[in-house]
């Protein structure tokens, strides 16, 4: 007989389906600061939002199912919505122009300790000794990339207090989703919230950017950017919401901080960014915690014995 997870422990279907979204969002890193050489931060992002929220829901329609959604569910889809899309893309945008990129994304994931808090206040889960010491090594991780920035941070404050905004936004978002259930399927959902979400920032690229030129980018931007729509945005939108439908909020977040650490690989190798013993240290630490949270632990004998109980009354 296959083993089954317990209550919480991801399957094996969720740890790929994982494995596959910390690919392509730390992929997605080098890929934007490629794209964003050549295309305003506010079009880019809306641009990515609307562009793949029709997409999400002709997945779902494709699927057979009716598009819409119940007129009771529109204020909390509203409101996840605006946290887990307008406030991380608007805030994280507006980030990237103060503060170096690649720190940006560091201090983004910070975002495992506000889901944390989050999800003990509203959602009343337990952390547990396996997930506080994990989210405590992932912690640690991101601190020993940031401790060599703590002076240019320090130097543009508003872009960490704008960027620490998005990270806090993602987190109320997410837990917000956890505590709303939402009677239509992961894609169509995800497409309204992308669609929902990209209104604001709809109003701040018509009043700060100019017209898009799309035709105009290169072609390797062009390439770059529809590599982007497919993998990080349509695949890894559906993805994250996926696995967080499957998970505690707690382990969902942790289990993002594999994001930058494939972000700060990917960067080294297709940027020629520096990759030292901080950023090896960080990525040991981010292993380390994602093994706490991810992996399941020893079963205790008591429950092993009722469970073999259970399965020879069966």
């Amino acid at each position: 007989m296959a083993a089954t997870p317990r209550a919480g422990e991801p399957s094996w279907r969720t740890l790929l389906l994982l494995a596959g979204l910390s690919l392509v969002w730390g992929l997605n890193w080098p890929a934007m600061k490629f794209v964003l050489a050549e295309m305003p931060v506010l079009t880019f992002r809306l641009l990515c939002l609307w562009l793949t929220a029709p997409a999400m829901l002709l997945i779902a329609r494709l699927g057979g199912e009716r598009l819409g959604v119940p007129r009771r569910q529109w204020p909390a889809l509203i409101a996840v919505s605006f946290f887990n899309v307008t406030v991380w893309y608007l805030c994280t945008g507006i980030a990237l122009t103060l503060i170096p990129a690649g720190r940006a994304a560091l201090l983004a994931y910070t975002m495992p300790v506000w889901v944390a808090l989050f999800s003990a206040l509203v959602l009343r889960e337990r952390l547990g000794r396996r997930r506080l010491v994990g989210l405590l090594l992932g912690m640690a991780g991101i601190a020993v990339l940031l401790a060599p920035e703590a002076a240019t941070l320090s130097t543009a404050p508003l872009g960490t207090l704008v960027i620490l905004a998005a990270a806090i936004g993602w987190a109320f978002g997410v837990v917000l989703l956890k505590r709303f259930n939402f009677s239509r399927s992961v894609a169509q959902m995800t497409g309204w919230m992308l669609l929902l979400g990209g209104v604001p920032l709809a109003v701040a690229a018509l009043l700060h950017d100019p017209p898009p030129r799309l035709l105009a980018l290169p072609p390797a931007t062009l390439a770059v950017f529809a590599y982007i729509i497919a993998l990080p945005m349509i695949f890894g939108q559906w993805a994250w919401f996926k696995s967080l439908s499957r998970l505690p909020g707690t382990v969902a977040g942790i289990s993002s901080l594999a994001v930058p650490a494939v972000g700060l690989l990917s960067s080294a190798l297709l940027l020629g960014e520096r990759l030292g013993l901080a950023e090896i240290t960080a990525l040991a630490l981010v292993a380390a915690a994602l093994g706490l949270v991810l992996v399941p632990g020893r079963r205790p004998v008591a429950e092993s014995a009722s469970g073999a109980g259970a399965a020879a009354r069966s």
